[in-house]
């Protein structure tokens, strides 16, 4: 039986690769974004891919509004069994350059927007004792990086607010779950619609990976969502176990390579829009689809070893033991000869 997914976010980058990725396994999705044009094309591809759609023009900021989207998909498609939350947005600026209501924002859409969303599938999945629940985290949620603070201070909130949620649903011994899909650099439009201050054209620090590397693990992680984080790339496993062991060789680091490694050649245009405040889908009457990529296909990589691994540990084991079988052969066919 296909499942009711809710994902905000929905309209591009990984919010968008994962409407496609459920989609492929039959789910019913309502697709939260602020932006229509987007909004319709992922509605498209849901449909296209053997899923069923229902576009749903919200922002997540607003609690009121993400209310009456939960009920407009329950309404259509029945309970809501997945609900994933990916929708926010950022400021690539030093903090003294982003005005007080700019991180206002950045914190509503990108923290309270979890929030908000996380209290409308609780709602409704603890009078039915069952449920999940995906946030869509990154591993700045553990380790800052400059010209990102306010999209860092949301992404570690997020993690905080998480765990707490979590120890209250063990507290009642609860059948719905929560869980966290950390994530690496991705390639995705955030760079070209993000406002920016720096002086040239915002990019992912690499490695990067395609939003489908990124679809594939949230898809997987509300399959089996007894696990409270998932890592996607080995980047994110690296960067979290680092800051654990060396915070403070890299924030010298961080402090000496994170601008340039935050930006490309490209010079930009001073002033270029941003959506944090409105969506660029239609910006000046123009309706434009970003889709799921940014502008980095060419630096970004489709596969991930680790997170393969992550999703498949039986087969990662079945082939240490294997590799062990193998050199024990070998080891005793030198020993006889």
């Amino acid at each position: 039986m296909s499942e009711t997914v809710v994902i905000t976010g929905a309209s591009g980058g990984i919010g968008r690769a994962t409407a496609r990725e459920f989609a492929r396994h039959g789910a019913r999705i309502g697709l939260l974004a602020r932006g229509r044009t987007g909004l319709e094309a992922a509605a498209k591809e849901v449909r296209e891919l053997g899923g069923q759609a229902l576009a749903v023009p919200t922002d997540v900021a607003d609690h009121t509004a993400v209310a009456e989207a939960a009920g407009a998909v329950e309404k259509e498609f029945g309970p809501i069994d997945v609900w994933v939350n990916v929708a926010f947005s950022s400021v690539f600026a030093p903090f003294t350059e982003i005005t007080p209501e700019e991180f206002k924002r950045v914190t509503e859409v990108s923290y309270l927007g979890y929030a908000n969303g996380t209290r409308e599938a609780l709602s409704r999945m603890l009078p039915r004792d069952r449920g999940t629940i995906v946030q869509v985290g990154s591993a700045l949620g553990d380790r800052s990086i400059p010209l990102q603070s306010a999209y860092c201070g949301a992404k570690h909130a997020v993690n905080g607010f998480t765990s707490s949620v979590r120890t209250e649903l063990m507290h009642r011994k609860s059948n719905v779950r929560i869980t966290v899909v950390q994530m690496p650099a991705v390639n995705t439009p955030q760079f070209s619609w993000v406002i920016s201050r720096l002086p040239r054209h915002p990019q992912p620090v690499p490695p990067i990976y395609q939003p489908e590397v990124a679809a594939r693990a949230v898809v997987h992680a509300a399959a089996h969502p007894q696990r409270k984080q998932y890592y996607v790339g080995a980047s994110t496993v690296a960067t979290i176990l680092g800051n654990k062991v060396a915070a403070g060789l890299l924030d010298r680091y961080l402090a000496r390579t994170g601008y340039d490694s935050q930006q490309t050649d490209e010079r930009v245009r001073p002033g270029r829009p941003g959506n944090l405040w409105e969506p660029l889908d239609d910006e000046d009457g123009m309706a434009r689809d970003f889709g799921a990529h940014g502008e980095f296909d060419e630096k970004a990589s489709a596969r991930s070893p680790q997170t393969w691994a992550a999703r498949h540990p039986g087969s990662l084991l079945a082939a240490a033991a294997a590799a062990g079988v193998a050199g024990a052969a070998v080891a005793t066919r030198r020993h006889w000869s």
